[in-house]
């Protein structure tokens, strides 16, 4: 009898979830599905129950998302089994074969057995059993029991106690998730903004008596019947995708992730526009419709939890003038009447203003965000063209404290969407250039951040030269201008720093900015991609890249403003991009270049002396003779010496300078002088695989090689010098140099047959947004050299594989700079060699190249 019950319950939840998910593919209603699955879950539930024989004074109750009447396809079916009084042997018998019989249903149960009395003392313990009670939902059994639970549950029901206990979890909750609704994979349902948040606000109207739903919230006064509808409408968004996600996963899963965006996108009737370089993925317009719609029910949230707290906790503030406009109540900032922004629309910008002003001021009250939210359609071209508003958005951009927190309110409220259009259009946008983890609003926020903390003191020790050069900066705002326009472009197709360059241009002359301001933003704005693609891509020992680039900046005010743009810029990508060897480029791009446009010529006989003698002198500290060297810097050209830098010259001499002619490899192992990773050199008779083999050591290291300079001495040594890291160098880094100079000079003194190159894996996010592998060889510009550049997905052994196809080529090396930007590797190599000297095998070593570099 039971195996058939079983068997028929089974069949009956199977037919009806069929039909429930046919009719949501069909109709793609969400609360319908929801609906339609606890009902036929419910009517399973009551069969088992009444089939169970359990004893008359006894209930079976939903509690949490399941007794709150809804079901999505994969979640659990939270039940409470409620007693009159503690079970005896044979009820204890039944509850046990009625758990196992909806187990063998395929129902993910979470449950619980309790009494009345055991019910309010755990839910007095924990808060989540009392959030879970407080959307208990009879499905069958004894009615008068279960209401016996419910009166005795709302007289113990502490409303203040629930507010702050709801608050402090909701607060972890988002510090878990990096207190963002940005997120680039983030969870529907726990994130910030997400469907978790919007049931705080309902559980917290629950429990203090003030509505059950969001059309009672409204009746209530605590919100608008339009915010209630918006709230609505982004909570059936969030189900909507919850749902497709459980859908496509065939499992429970809350979390928008790479792989599945598409996917979801599809689902939902979005394509893919554009191409090439400028379309825009159909998961795009998803996540910026679900970042837009987070970003909504966190404002709306902020309002309501405000106004719940006046209910709760009411306070009688004194309101403090702080002139006609507004007032100071409690440290927050309030209008002083409730159509002050309807009626001086110029208030919407002065009131962020004033905050900059007031450190004492915290927040603004719940009016004042209503009114400045539904008021914001107010500013339009009219107000945009205004002098006195203009006026004022220059002078939050100026104002000396403050101004990120500003930006991120007006961002968070729509209100710099809306002054600037452009800025509206790149709000909740996503970069699946694999480097960038952040949205294109928020990064240009955090690269504003980045500028700003640069002028701050207490943030001195982060970036002591950006400090230091920013302390001597006249007009440190128009900085700030160029970061909150560099990216503006983005995803409109085309150059965005074209595009960029002339809304930048625009605004300033709107805002009556001068001429000399104007075109130093318009410049940076132009140029920002600019110092870090020459500091990483070309050869900065070459007089004549950096003579071109000095042309380029013309004087130390736009060099200064493009060092510290870049530098915000690459600290706004992602903290993985980042790194010592990037800073230390830059920093040497810029220092020579100052050199330059300070009169000094940089010529390659100047350089040349001048990392002579640095060098010597650190020789002298040594204690080495004064002509120890000069044997050894016999067989040295001036490649070398312009490549190297004097400390690293020094430390090559030291160890080199008594076995320059070494029969055996020599192999030397530091800490990097930048501070991040270990520096490596190898000096060994020359041999066409050297690279490859040299690679092939550090790629069964897991080792990353960022930089790698190759050097052929006159009496033909190969001189070589890697900079690599790994994430345990720290740690232990004394055996790791004695265990490196020892294998790598094992394996170069014996060498075998070259490994085949790992293909390694690539990581998630690259297999689902993978980048196209680009090979782009072409002649310096003195025609001496050939340069290589080389795009691809990062993965493990793949400047091996490449190695490995310079080494059948017999390419010779000269420099290599690999840049690695998140989950893409742009590595440039200069090269020369007989077999570049035919146009066919050109060709065909991009062609090896390419097969060699794709997964």
């Amino acid at each position: 009898m039971r195996n058939q019950l079983r068997e028929q319950l089974k069949r009956q939840l199977k037919a009806d979830r069929q039909v429930v998910i046919a009719a949501f593919k069909e109709d793609g209603k969400p609360e319908k599905l929801l609906r339609s699955l606890r009902q036929s879950v419910d009517a399973v539930l009551t069969t088992a129950w009444h089939a169970a024989g359990l004893p008359e004074h006894t209930a079976l109750v939903g509690v949490g998302g399941y007794g709150r009447g809804e079901l999505f396809p994969y979640s659990d079916v939270d039940l409470l089994i409620l007693l009159q009084e503690a079970p005896d042997a044979a009820t204890t018998e039944k509850l046990e074969e009625l758990v196992q019989l909806l187990w063998d249903l395929g129902l993910e149960i979470g449950h619980s057995i309790r009494t009345v009395d055991e019910c309010l003392t755990e839910s007095a313990a924990d808060i989540t059993v009392q959030t879970s009670l407080l959307e208990a939902r009879i499905i069958c059994g004894d009615e008068q029991l279960f209401a016996e639970l419910q009166h005795r549950y709302d007289a113990a029901m502490d409303p203040r106690a629930f507010y702050h206990a709801k608050l402090l979890e909701m607060n972890q909750r988002h510090a878990k998730y990096e207190d963002t609704a940005f997120s680039l994979e983030p969870n529907c349902k726990e994130s910030p903004g997400g469907l978790r948040d919007l049931q705080v606000i309902l559980w917290l109207v629950k429990a203090s008596g003030l509505a059950n739903s969001w059309r009672t919230l409204a009746s209530s006064g605590l919100i608008t019947q339009t915010e209630a509808r918006q709230l609505m409408e982004k909570e059936r968004a969030f189900k909507d995708i919850r749902v497709r996600l459980h859908l496509h996963a065939g499992r429970r899963e809350d979390r928008l992730v790479f792989d599945v965006q598409t996917a979801i996108a599809e689902s939902l009737g979005l394509t893919a526009t554009g191409a090439g370089a400028h379309m825009r993925r159909a998961s795009e317009y998803l996540m910026q419709r679900y970042y837009w719609a987070a970003k909504t029910v966190t404002q709306l949230n902020t309002i309501l939890l405000q106004n719940i707290e006046e209910r709760l906790f009411p306070q009688d503030g004194v309101a403090v003038p702080i002139n006609a406009r507004f007032n100071d109540v409690n440290g927050l900032i309030d209008i002083a009447e409730d159509d002050t922004f309807e009626k001086t629309p110029s208030a919407m910008l002065e009131i962020f203003l004033l905050m900059t002003e007031r450190p004492s001021i915290k927040g603004m009250t719940a009016r004042t965000t209503r009114a400045l939210w539904h008021e914001r359609f107010q500013i339009d071209a009219a107000f945009r063209a205004d002098p006195a508003n203009r006026s004022l958005f220059l002078q939050i951009m100026q104002a000396p404290r403050g101004i990120i927190h500003a930006l991120r309110r007006m961002n968070d409220l729509s209100i710099l969407g809306r002054y600037l259009p452009n800025f509206r259009k790149i709000v909740g946008q996503m970069q699946h250039d694999l480097f960038h983890v952040y949205t294109v609003d928020q990064h240009i926020l955090m690269v504003v951040r980045n500028m700003r903390r640069f002028t701050m003191a207490e943030h001195a020790h982060e970036y002591p030269f950006c400090s230091q050069l920013m302390a001597n900066f006249p007009k440190p705002w128009v900085l700030f201008l160029a970061a909150l326009f560099h990216d503006i472009a983005k995803g409109r197709g085309g150059d965005h720093s074209k595009l960029g360059m002339a809304d930048a241009e625009q605004f300033c002359l709107e805002h009556g900015m001068s001429e000399e301001d104007t075109e130093l933003v318009v410049f940076l704005v132009e140029n920002h991609l600019t110092m870090s693609q020459v500091a990483q891509k070309q050869d900065l020992s070459d007089p004549d890249v950096i003579q071109a680039f000095a042309k380029l900046v013309g004087d130390e005010r736009h060099l200064t403003g493009l060092y510290l743009l870049t530098v915000a810029d690459i600290r706004g990508t992602s903290p993985k991009v980042w790194n010592a060897w990037k800073a230390k480029l830059l920093e040497d791009l810029y220092k020579i270049t100052l050199r330059v446009l300070g009169g000094e010529p940089h010529s390659a006989a100047n350089e040349l002396r001048n990392r002579q003698d640095e060098a010597l002198a650190t020789l002298r500290l040594y204690g080495l003779d004064a002509h120890a060297h000069e044997a050894f810097w016999k067989q040295l050209d001036v490649a070398y010496f312009l490549r190297h830098d004097a400390s690293d010259i020094a430390w090559q001499t030291r160890a080199l300078y008594e076995r320059f002619n070494s029969e055996s490899p020599v192999v030397k192992c530091r800490l990097a002088p930048i501070g991040e990773g270990l520096q490596i050199a190898v000096y060994i008779k020359d041999q066409p695989d050297l690279f490859a083999r040299i690679c092939s050591y550090f790629d069964r290291k897991n080792f990353s090689i960022l930089d790698a300079k190759i050097h052929t001495t006159r009496h033909g040594y190969a001189l070589d010098t890697f900079l690599v890291t790994e994430q345990n160098f720290a740690k232990n880094y004394r055996d790791i140099i004695s265990l490196i100079e020892h294998e790598l000079c094992g394996l170069l003194t014996h060498p075998e047959p070259l490994p085949a190159p790992n293909k390694g894996r690539l990581s998630r996010l690259s297999r689902t947004f993978p980048i196209q592998p680009t090979v782009d060889l072409r002649p310096d510009e003195r025609g001496q050299y050939y340069l290589l550049s080389v795009a691809a997905n990062d993965r493990t052994g793949l400047l091996y594989s490449i190695a490995n196809v310079l080494t059948k080529y017999k390419i010779n090396l000269h420099t290599a700079k690999v840049m690695t930007l998140g989950e893409r590797v742009e590595d440039v190599f200069l090269i020369d060699g007989p077999a570049l000297n035919n146009a066919r095998n050109q060709i065909q070593l991009e062609t090896d190249l390419l097969d060699a570099i794709k997964v």
